[in-house]
Formats: structure tokens, sequence, C-alpha cells
């Protein structure tokens, strides 16, 4: 039996200075607040609502980085959705490897209810501005 990846949107991230917290007991955290953020698909079209969203990563002895990231979004007609991922990458000399992340999402509103039951896969990575953006893809 195979995955098949229908992309549900390409999300484009911009994020401020991160914040350092060097040599804790799990590693160095990095919390970085995410300034704005835009999904943008055939069936999902939203934008960053309000400032609550960050990016609380680690980034472990050995290189790896564990992002754990929650937002709110709000759609081009209205509805609310909560968002949740978490990912890994591998620190490099030149920054990370591309992230892969598995959204989920939560809302209330009939109209994307459906997305409730979606479980997403996405690869990102930094683009020429220093934005991070992802390819999301709705898993079946």
């Amino acid at each position: 039996m195979s995955i098949n990846l229908t992309l549900l949107a390409i999300a484009t991230l911009e994020l401020e200075t991160p914040t350092y917290i060097a040599n804790g007991p799990r590693g160095t955290r990095v919390i970085a607040e995410i300034r704005n953020a835009s999904w943008e698909g055939e069936r999902l079209n939203a934008k960053q609502k309000g400032n609550a969203a960050a990016d609380w990563a680690l980034v472990g002895a050995d290189g790896t980085l564990a992002i754990d990231v929650r937002t709110t979004l709000e759609t081009d007609d209205g509805a609310i959705i909560f968002v949740s991922y978490e990912g890994r990458a591998q620190m490099t000399q030149n920054g990370a490897s591309p992230l892969i992340i598995t959204p989920r999402f939560e809302t209330g509103d009939d109209r994307y209810k459906w997305l409730n039951k979606v479980q997403a896969i996405g690869r990102g990575s930094r683009d020429e501005q220093g934005r991070l953006v992802y390819k999301i893809y709705e898993a079946k």
C-alpha cells in the first residue's frame, strides 16, 4: 500500500530574529517568533491571525534540530484554524538541511472541518529573502 500526497498549500513564514538559550539540559533552545505567515493553495488560503505564533526549536548535541510550532490562521473567507506541527532537520555548517514537518489542524468552522481529519506532511527551506517556505501535502 502506498501513500498518496496531494498539495494542500505553500506556506511562507517570515521569522523574527531568534532568541537562543545555549547549553540547556536538552541542548540549545531556539525561539523564533513568526512575524507573518501565508498559506496558499486550492482549498486553503489563509494568513496568520494575531501575534501568538512561534517555533520553540531545540538543537541537540548531535546537531538534530527539532521544531515545535503553533500558530493560528484566518482564511480568506473568515474561518479560524489552529495549526501545530513538529519536525526535524540536521544542522550543517551552512544552516540546516530541509525541514520535514507534520502539520495538524483544528477548527470548528463547518467549511473547513475536513482539515481536522487531515494528516499533513511538509518540506521546507529558506528562500532568497530568508523566509521559510514549506510545501505542505495532505497524506492519503
